[in-house]
This record gives structure tokens, sequence and C-alpha cells, in this order.
């Protein structure tokens, strides 16, 4: 089997509002959805100046059924507890939106860039405008990794937008995650810690479970993760630096997919992305419907990659990262950013 999509760009659909201080930096990697009312909303990325980002809302103007621009509706989410910020940074970055209809909510993952770096949180909300936060995520202690997946900046986190059997056989609720090994980033001599049975530090991408009926419990046990397994490492040209999942996977006849971003390039040391000689692009994965630790197939050259001014000029040079998937009239359209200062739409189609 091959992956039978396609990703065909359409062009910018959001960029920095002129005079606007709480998007100096760029407007990026957006999370999406729809309110009660069917209108459908972007959550994108807004950069602020000193790299301090929020969440924001912007509805989608379409024109004959294509997403053409927005319209902004303010901010969602700030830095506004103390574990998402340090000394020197703050933010509430890259969120990833999934509607989990067994629950009726809207399940937003981000990553909190606090005290020790990034690390991945969680917020609920019925209607895209108030989040509730039910903290940073917890990874169960599980003694055949012989670590603890708490002490790993983390980002790149999903959930799945209903049930699947979990490696145990239970209904779980499923989350994608992309832990980075390298400690040295925020305490120099530390350097890599690879759990046990991995051999390869270069980041990949995992999954995590929680139990259904621990949720229908309380909420608040979608933030506690455990049965933690790798999915899928760097495997082509194009992803040969480390690979992150993007959008909620989408059911298809073919597997549950997941478009994913893949980077080469030079990487040198720290957080700071505008500090790099990298390339992001967009690729995709099929997983197992019954089993998604399992890889069914994959993309061996990108779908998108960097090819327009747009996508190669900006705070990071060249730069493909969707992070967001919608459905418009029966097409699916990807929301992704550009360069990390503008969004792009791209429509999604089987061949």
């Amino acid at each position: 089997m091959t992956v039978p999509y396609t990703l065909t760009r359409i062009g910018v659909l959001m960029s920095p509002e002129p005079g606007n201080s709480l998007e100096i930096e760029g407007v990026l990697n957006p999370a999406s959805g729809r309110t009660p009312d069917g209108t459908l909303y972007l959550l994108p990325r807004l950069v602020a100046a000193g790299n301090v980002s929020r969440v924001g809302l912007a509805w989608v103007e379409l024109k004959d059924g294509v997403p053409v621009g927005v319209g902004r509706e303010g901010v969602v989410l700030a830095p506004d507890e103390g574990w998402e910020r340090g000394k020197n940074n703050a933010g509430v970055e890259d969120p990833r939106v999934t509607f989990v209809p067994s629950l009726g909510l809207h399940v937003m993952t981000y990553v909190a860039y606090g005290p020790l770096g990034p690390k991945p949180a969680l917020a609920i909300s019925p209607n895209l405008r108030e989040w509730r936060r039910l903290g940073p995520l917890h990874f169960e202690y599980q003694p055949l990794l012989d670590t603890d997946l708490n002490l790993f900046p983390n980002k790149d986190t999903v959930f799945f937008p209903q049930p699947v059997p979990g490696p145990d056989g239970e209904p779980s609720y499923a989350m994608l995650h992309r832990p980075m090994w390298d400690l040295g980033w925020f305490r120099e001599g530390e350097g890599v810690h690879l759990p046990t049975g991995v051999t390869d530090d270069r980041p990949g991408i995992w999954v995590s479970f929680t139990p259904v009926a621990a949720v229908e419990r309380d909420v608040r046990n979608l933030a506690h993760l455990r049965h933690h397994r790798l999915v899928a490492m760097p495997e082509y040209p194009f992803e040969e630096l480390k690979i992150g999942a993007g959008p909620p996977p989408l059911w298809t006849p073919e597997g549950w997919l997941v478009i994913h971003h893949g980077v080469t390039g030079e990487q040198t040391h720290g957080f700071d992305p505008t500090t790099q000689r990298v390339t992001y692009s967009a690729g995709a994965l099929l997983l197992d419907l019954n089993d998604v630790t399992k890889v069914v197939d994959r993309t061996t050259e990108p779908l998108l990659a960097p090819e327009t001014d747009d996508e190669r000029i900006g705070t990071v040079a060249n730069v493909v990262f969707p992070t967001a998937i919608e459905e418009i009239d029966d097409i699916h359209y990807v929301f992704y950013g550009m360069a990390d200062a503008k969004i792009g739409v791209a429509r999604l189609e089987k061949v």
C-alpha cells in the first residue's frame, strides 16, 4: 500500500495584522474547530515581542466553500499560569484542538513554555471560547522504559477524535506526542537519556493512552496518560532530523491518517528555532485502525515542502508546519504554519 493522498496549496490565509502588538512576531501553527452553531474557527498562535505566544480565535471566511481569510475575535489562552512562564520566556504555543464527540468537548493540547522549557499541557472547552486548564500532562511511570517521561521536553501533542483500543485492549483515548531526550538543553552537561529499548536519540512520534472509563469518572484523567509506545522514527531524507505529529488524526478506510512534519538540515543546540538551519515539510503516516501503535504505510517524499516565498522567508526560513484539518463541503483542508510567520491552507485529496 502507498499513502493515497496529496496536498495542494491554496495560499495564505492569515498574516500578522499591522499595528497589532500581539502579532508583531507572527501568526502561525493554528488549531481549528467549529462552534456549536457550525462556524469554522482557527485558533492561531499569536507571537508578541520577546517570543511570547498566546492562542487567538478567528472565524474562517469562505468563498465558494474555500477558506480565503479570517476575522479576529481576540485571545482565548495566554501564559497566565506560573508554569507557563520562565524568568526569561513565556508562552502557550502550537495548540492542537480535537473535538471528541463522546465527550462533547474540544480538547486542546498545547506547549507551555515555562521554567524548564517546553512541556505539554491540556485544556478543554465546549465552545472554543472558554477554556478550562487541566494542567500539565502527566505520564505514568512505566518500569520497562526505565525512565520518567515527565522529565523531558515534549511537543506535537494531539488527541485522536474517538476512543481506540489500548495496548491492554481497554477502550482508551489516545494521544500522539514527541519527547526530546537531550536534557543538556536546559541542564548543562546532562546530555541524552534514552529509555530502555530506544537506541536512536532523534525525536520520534510516540502514543500514550488513558482509559475511557477513567475519563468518564473524571475528565481530568485525560491529562493522566499510560502505556507509552514508540510509533514512528525518522526514516526518509525529508525527515532525517526528527518527526512530529500535526493535525488530529483523520479516520480513513486505509487507516488513521496522520499528517506529520519532517525536519532535515543542520540542528544546533537549544530550543530557539530562529537559530536552526533546517527545512520543515509535511508528510503522512497511516496507522492501523485497530492498533494505533502500528504504522501501515508512510510517505517516502513530502506531500508539501517549502516552495513559495511565504514558506521560505519569515521568522524561521523554509517551514511548512501542518497543525489543523477540517472538512468543508466534503473536502478536507489542512492549515499550516508558513516560515513561522503566516498561516497557509492546502487541500487534501485522495488519489
